[in-house]
């Protein structure tokens, strides 16, 4: 989710941040666009950056402090496998550590990318609410929006690719705005998300995104130890 320490956002703080969290849930009925649609939106351009990191980038730094690229992309990975989980309405279990990158972890990446997007799709799964902790549904499937959006950013910036914020579409924002807002401070109080980043007056809506976060959107390449 945000940039916090490594184990932040795939240990017991995500379990403390949904129960935290089940009751502030806002109401989500007025959404119109099926969060399927946008998860696959999504995925469609954080795959290819996944795809495109080369074996030498894997120790490089990323925008998320103690996370390398190969620690930020196994986060990445155990959180698509967790949250397809929750939209069948099974339990997750977060504890479990980054999936390590073995074989042809790319296109395991990517294939489990597209059972998230199908699982989410199923009818019913955006309804009611999932997990042990009883959250919305829909709050759910936008968590794991959330984290294919800015760790696609983070992975890219780190990587030296483009991620474009004119990419990242009105409805995806709409969306991500009105969650993570209501999510951010608690996530802060539980280690997921880092402090937030101010972000210069005129900023557009995904830099504020980045900056609530935790997030630098000035953050470079050239931070990278050694360059």
């Amino acid at each position: 989710m945000g940039c916090a320490r490594p184990r932040g956002a795939g240990a017991p703080h995500v379990a403390r941040l949904f129960k935290t969290c089940r009751a502030a849930a806002p109401s989500v009925g007025r959404m119109s666009e099926k969060i399927s649609d946008l998860v696959e939106r999504a995925a469609d351009r954080t795959v290819p950056v996944v795809r495109g990191i080369e074996d030498e980038q894997l120790s490089w730094p990323t925008p998320c402090g103690d996370y390398d690229v190969r620690t930020l992309v196994g986060h990445l990975y155990r959180v698509v496998v967790n949250f397809r989980e929750l939209a069948a309405k099974r339990d997750a279990d977060f504890t479990q550590q980054p999936v390590p990158l073995e074989g042809d972890w790319r296109a395991g990446f990517a294939e489990e990318t597209r059972r998230l997007v199908a699982a989410w799709a199923e009818p019913g799964a955006e309804e009611g609410t999932t997990g042990a902790m009883a959250m919305p549904a829909r709050t759910v499937g936008s968590m794991v929006l959330g984290d294919l959006v800015v760790h696609g950013w983070d992975l890219a910036r780190a990587t030296g690719r483009t991620y474009a914020p004119s990419g990242v579409d009105a409805t995806l924002l709409d969306e991500l705005g009105q969650q993570w807002a209501q999510l951010a401070p608690t996530g802060r109080k539980m280690g997921v998300f880092g402090p937030e980043v101010p972000v210069p007056p005129g900023a557009g809506r995904f830099e504020r995104l980045l900056g609530l976060t935790g997030r630098d959107p000035e953050w470079a390449p050239g931070a990278r130890a050694g360059a």
